[in-house]
């Protein structure tokens, strides 16, 4: 068993070599001259799990002001990485999806990323990985402090 201290030491070390190989997940050669962001990498991934949704549900779920949401959807859009089409129950909403054209690039780019949590994630208990997302969650709060 590990102690808080040697816990710490171990992923002290651990997380700049797992954040480094992260970043390396190569980009497909047709993303690559869109000059995609970390900060896009978090819409497209909830785009690709959860499927179309409005700028506002996006906003909520990135914690980020719905206008700079807006403003990352009209940046993509323009790129043909999304489209945005009328909600057909309120037309002033507009409902946010990743393009056809461009859904099988963006999910080889995740897709890597998402296996390597599955492998990581799969043989946890449903508690387990509820701690494990939750101490990350912590983690990060803390660096804010």
């Amino acid at each position: 068993m590990l102690t808080t201290d040697d816990a710490v030491r171990a992923l002290l070390l651990l997380m700049p070599r797992a954040v480094g190989r992260a970043k390396r997940i190569p980009v497909s050669r047709e993303l690559q001259s869109l000059s995609l962001a970390p900060r896009h990498l978090s819409l497209l991934a909830y785009l690709l799990f959860d499927g179309p949704m409005t700028v506002n549900e996006l906003a909520h779920r990135l914690e980020i002001a719905p206008t700079t949401v807006s403003l990352m959807v009209a940046e993509l859009s323009r790129k043909g990485v999304l489209e945005r089409r009328e909600d057909d129950n309120d037309r002033r909403r507009r409902i946010v999806s990743i393009a056809d054209a461009k859904r099988p690039a963006i999910d080889t780019w995740l897709a890597r990323g998402a296996k390597a949590w599955r492998t990581a994630l799969e043989p946890l208990t449903p508690d387990q990985r509820t701690m494990f997302v939750n101490t990350l969650t912590a983690y990060e709060n803390a660096l804010d402090d």
